[in-house]
């Protein structure tokens, strides 16, 4: 770790030692990583991970934290804060995408991967571009949205996505069009091939600022009507299974507040497992392990975890 420490200083590249992760999540849950590393810039990020490879220091990508779960223990290697970075937003007018509408105009969007996707909406909005509204109100980063193909209210990702750049295994900075990502539910290539996505490219039609703002408005009305947004959590817990809903089949067996420790089902969205204050990963995965066992009891539906859990 010594070894790694010194390169980044000599680098002039950011960092902490032994930061808690609970700061840096959600979910408001996480012991300390032993280096905690803050890049200014796509170069300072791209150096931190070919210095951690050559340090043999393992490293996790964080953007916004906020489908993943910490471990109490933290994590032993480096933790490269992506949006630390401050990029810009840059937008490509008139650009003509196969297979759209051709009575439309489309503009393409580029965005660098630290940036908030409520970030990259209000820009949609503010140049009259449509087709991101879904996505107003998901916490996350551009990157962290397009590792899982985030979607909501009918929308994903994949819908808008044009292609991705991104930082190899091998290290090298390749774009490669949104086809080729294997993006489906709440998955893409990157969960497999140890890429670093560094920017996206999305194509947008461009529409009406009112009727953008009144979808998005209405959407977060939603979410805040719905959605624990008053406590720590992951946001939804567990994937869709086939023909049902996870948060309906959740209620069904009677677990809405259902409690573990300082971890509990939501009384508000029984889809969401929240921190009740103090709440532990062991609380957390505790708690989900009661909840899918109940629930396959009872139901024969087996769930599966949506957010992540970052091993020591």
């Amino acid at each position: 770790m010594e070894r790694l420490k010194q390169a980044l200083s000599a680098a002039g590249i950011a960092y902490k030692e032994n930061e808690p992760l609970s700061a840096h999540c959600t979910f408001r849950i996480g012991g300390p990583a032993d280096v905690f590393i803050l890049p200014e810039n796509e170069a300072q990020l791209c150096a931190a991970i070919k210095l951690a490879k050559e340090a043999n220091i393992k490293y996790y990508l964080l953007g916004n934290g906020s489908n993943i779960l910490f471990e109490d223990a933290g994590y032993r290697g480096a933790v490269i804060n992506v949006s630390a970075m401050k990029s810009a937003i840059g937008i490509l007018e008139n650009i003509c995408f196969p297979g759209k509408d051709p009575a439309l105009t489309y503009d393409a969007v580029v965005v660098g991967a630290d940036k908030m996707l409520s970030s990259l909406c209000m820009t949609a909005l503010e140049n009259s571009l449509t087709g991101l509204e879904f996505a107003y109100g998901i916490p996350g980063t551009v990157g962290g949205a397009v590792y899982m193909n985030a979607g909501a209210y009918g929308g994903e990702m994949k819908d808008v996505l044009v292609s991705v750049r991104y930082l190899t295994a091998e290290g090298e900075t390749v774009e490669i069009p949104a086809e080729q990502l294997d993006l489906r539910y709440r998955h893409s290539i990157f969960e497999e091939n140890g890429g670093c996505i560094l920017s996206a490219k999305f194509h947008l039609a461009r529409g009406n600022a009112s009727d953008i703002r009144a979808r998005m408005n209405d959407l977060m009305a939603r979410r805040k009507d719905k959605q624990p947004l008053d406590k720590p959590s992951a946001g939804s817990t567990f994937k869709r299974p086939v023909g049902a809903f996870a948060a309906a089949l959740i209620d069904q067996c009677g677990l809405r507040g259902y409690r573990h420790g300082g971890a509990a089902v939501s009384d508000k969205h029984c889809g969401f497992v929240v921190n009740l204050g103090g709440a532990t990963c062991a609380d957390v995965l505790a708690l989900c392990d009661e909840v899918r066992a109940i629930v396959k009891e009872k139901t024969g539906y087996d769930l599966e975890k949506e957010i992540r859990v970052v091993e020591t």
